[in-house]
């Protein structure tokens, strides 16, 4: 008999039990998917800054490098964003057949199976790069790689299954899709109707034990041209043919698309994107029980099976092509702001300018860092279910900040449309990333926090598990184990934030990072502070803080903070701290800082529970929320990373798309480097309040060849600030040819006129 357990736990365990909310297997099996990484660190409220900096960087192997500078290269030579979105409204068929014979469908498929077996980064890579000149090219590939078939049988098929189709896949004789959503169940998936009755039937001449299927998809990517159909649906078995139980649960299957009753719609148009994306029906399709992934005695896992695939998959493709957005908008805002010249000077010398220059510059500093960390992860074998929602949410948020700063630096160049304009496919697919694998708004508000404070919290989970336990005893020998440890972790999390907020971080625990080990400081004090008011938020609202949706927002965003904030420090470290970049850093841990402490006065102002909110207040942020974001000076010196050829700018932008062919972004290149290349050119000439150049030629104020250049420089600078325009009947049928027009309105005026 222990005098704790029964008379202190056990009341304490019955309370516990009498308020838990009930937890849908859904809920469950979304909690069980994945694991747990770098993310628990930060829950505990003392990360182990030594853990992340030795974690392995992320890299490519030769072959992986090899690809990216051969294929991926070759299919981007081979691209015209502007007629595969504007006239063929689709890939054109030899970059479907390039796609396929090099096995772009077969990344992450092993050798053994005829893919090419390559690592979560390399994925990550080739998706960055190809997004950069497509986003057709882009998703079309990542789709195959990322949750589909392919993932899933790697993970859970059987190994016939295996043997059969991967080889298919790989080479592109399969195209596959796979259908998840469907009209009444988007970001509840769990709520779908599609349904598969357990029957016998015949297939292909044999009578055999099936699912007769009936569904309909929808936003279903790659859909149109599928040959092989993933299909999530709910399986019963109302005859007990299998069992004792008639409603078994959502279960995963393969459909070939050719098989009687399955209807492929027409295509959607996401936001003017063109890769190929629709809706498809079934009308009582029959299929064996060895097509579902994994065969029988997967019945019923598909939801489960779904969420693990999905916590790696959401942490690669959307955030890959998120990243490659920003340090696109960072290269070509620099550029642009660098050779575009407004009241006789650079608009890259109004500090109006250097501020968002400044912000998208940072953006892709922080993004690609969070990249690279999230993909070392994948690459050791992990699946961090938290950090990958992080990862989808706040990349595609990050990437539209971006793009909307570059489209305002750009002006009128990013909104007049045509072959010259790099931006506005961009621009157009950001509402795209933010809806797909989980809409923002739903990961925001639910996910991040909700599911992170189980799954990363060094002892909630296991509360919750001893609580549900069927054996009451069982269940509370388990809770009286754990629930003690988790008071004296909170006590001394109690202490720990409390003097680290009244200190301001001074003497936290932080790496000897050269300028940097302030910032790894003020980490450790928000990452205690977190950890406080997470446990004290979850002890006065239990379940009800699920209802709390703006408190579990704020709460994720801290979170979500601290994780891309440490994926900053450590892409410093890891490039081997270079000073040319620490404006970049210093930028987004300003901006971050700033953005942890408005969520913590967000929290406490809102915090039901009063009194803990006062005490709370006390301890974590006493002098109240009082970091202001970058100083001017950061934004300067962050602006000028991308005004500047050299390595700087280069890291920052690495392994985007450049294909020579005279277009928008070619140009644009070509310019800024003549333009970088005669600024000293130009100061003589404004020097001398001269403006032509074989004028300053003749007084001896430059040389000939120092006139050529200057003049090679404006010429690429007219080019870059020229826009499109069409003739009016090569933009509506309506007019045939060029006069039409001009008679169609001459005769409208007459008509008023004469009424």
């Amino acid at each position: 008999m222990s005098f704790r357990r029964d008379f202190i736990t056990k009341p304490i365990f019955s309370l516990a039990r009498g308020v838990m909310p009930s937890m849908s297997d859904t809920e469950r099996e979304a909690l069980e998917a994945g694991d747990v990484w770098w993310d628990a660190d930060l829950f505990t409220g003392n990360p182990d800054w030594s853990k992340l900096l030795a974690y392995p960087q992320a890299s490519l192997t030769d072959e992986e490098k090899a690809f990216l500078t051969g294929p991926v290269d070759e299919l981007c030579a081979m691209l015209d964003d502007w007629k595969i979105n504007w006239e063929w409204r689709d890939l054109p068929p030899e970059a479907w057949d390039f796609i396929k014979r090099h096995k772009f469908f077969g990344m992450i498929i092993p050798k053994e199976f005829g893919g090419l077996g390559f690592s979560p980064f390399a994925h990550s890579e080739v998706v960055r790069k190809l997004s950069t000149r497509s986003l057709t090219a882009a998703v079309t590939v990542m789709v195959p790689n990322s949750l589909g078939p392919g993932e899933l049988l790697m993970r859970f098929g059987t190994d016939e299954q295996r043997q059969r189709w991967l080889p298919r896949l790989a080479d592109g004789r399969d195209i596959p899709c796979f259908g998840l959503t469907s009209p009444e169940a988007g970001s509840d998936a769990a709520s779908m109707v599609d349904t598969g009755i357990i029957c016998k039937g015949t297939f292909e001449g044999r009578e055999v034990l099936g699912l007769k299927l009936n569904w309909h998809k929808r936003y279903i990517t790659l859909g149109p041209v599928a040959t092989l159909l993933g299909l999530a649906f709910k399986a019963y078995d109302p005859d007990h043919l299998v069992g004792q139980q008639e409603e078994l649960g959502i279960t995963v299957a393969l459909i070939p698309t050719h098989l009687p009753g399955v209807e492929i719609g027409r295509r959607h148009l996401p936001a003017m994107q063109v890769f190929q994306n629709g809706p498809n029906w079934g009308h009582d399709v029959f299929i064996p029980l060895d097509y579902i992934i994994g065969g029988q005695e997967r019945l019923g896992q598909g939801w489960k099976m779904l969420m693990t695939a999905l916590a790696a998959g959401r942490g690669i493709s959307l955030p890959s092509l998120s990243a490659a957005g920003a340090a696109f908008a960072a290269r070509t805002t620099g550029a642009y702001a660098r050779v575009r010249e407004q009241f006789g000077i650079s608009i890259s010398k109004f500090e109006g300018i250097e501020e968002p220059l400044a912000r998208i510059t940072a953006t892709a500093y922080l993004l690609d860092a969070a990249r690279r960390l999230t993909c070392a992860a994948l690459n050791q074998g992990h699946h961090p279910a938290v950090i990958s929602g992080i990862m989808k949410l706040q990349a595609t948020e990050r990437m539209r900040i971006a793009i909307d700063d570059a489209m305002d630096v750009h002006g009128g160049k990013a909104v007049i449309d045509g072959p010259q304009n790099y931006l506005g496919s961009l621009y157009r697919s950001v509402p795209v990333g933010i809806t797909v694998e989980g809409a923002n708004i739903l990961t925001r508000n639910l996910i991040v926090f909700g599911q992170g404070a189980i799954r990363a919290h060094p002892y909630l989970l296991e509360e919750m598990n001893a609580l549900g336990e069927a054996d009451r005893d069982k269940g509370l020998d388990a809770f009286d184990k754990v629930f003690w440890k988790h008071v004296g972790h909170s006590i001394k999390t109690l202490f720990v934030a409390g003097g680290r907020a009244w200190t301001f971080g001074l003497f936290a625990p932080a790496p000897d990072a050269g300028d940097a080990s302030r910032f790894y400081r003020q980490m450790s004090r928000y990452s205690a502070a977190f950890a406080l008011c997470a446990d004290m938020a979850l002890l006065t609202l239990g379940g009800a803080l699920k209802r709390k949706e703006m408190l579990s927002a704020r709460f994720g965003d801290i979170l979500s903070e601290l994780y891309l904030l440490s994926a900053a420090l450590k892409r410093w470290q890891d490039e081997g701290r270079q000073s040319a970049d620490f404006a970049a850093l210093e930028w987004c841990m300003a901006q971050g800082f700033r953005t942890i402490e408005t969520r913590f006065a967000e929290i406490l102002a809102n915090l039901p529970n009063r009194f803990v909110a006062v005490i709370l207040k006390f301890l974590v942020q006493p002098f109240g929320a009082r970091a202001v974001g970058p100083s001017d000076l950061t934004v300067h010196r962050c602006a000028q990373l991308v005004l500047e050829p050299g390595a700087a700018r280069d890291r920052l932008t690495a392994d985007l798309a450049h294909v020579d062919d005279d277009r928008g972004f070619a140009r644009l290149e070509k310019a800024f480097l003549l333009v970088a290349d005669t600024e000293d050119v130009a100061r003589k000439l404004h020097a001398a309040r001269l403006h032509d150049w074989q004028e300053a030629v003749k007084r001896g104020v430059i040389t000939q060849g120092e006139g050529e250049r200057i003049a090679a420089a404006r010429a690429a600078v007219a080019k870059v600030i020229e826009v499109d325009d069409f003739a009016p009947e090569a933009l509506s049928p309506i007019y045939k040819k060029p006069a039409d027009v001009h008679q169609f309105f001459q005769e409208l005026g007459e008509q008023r006129a004469a009424s």
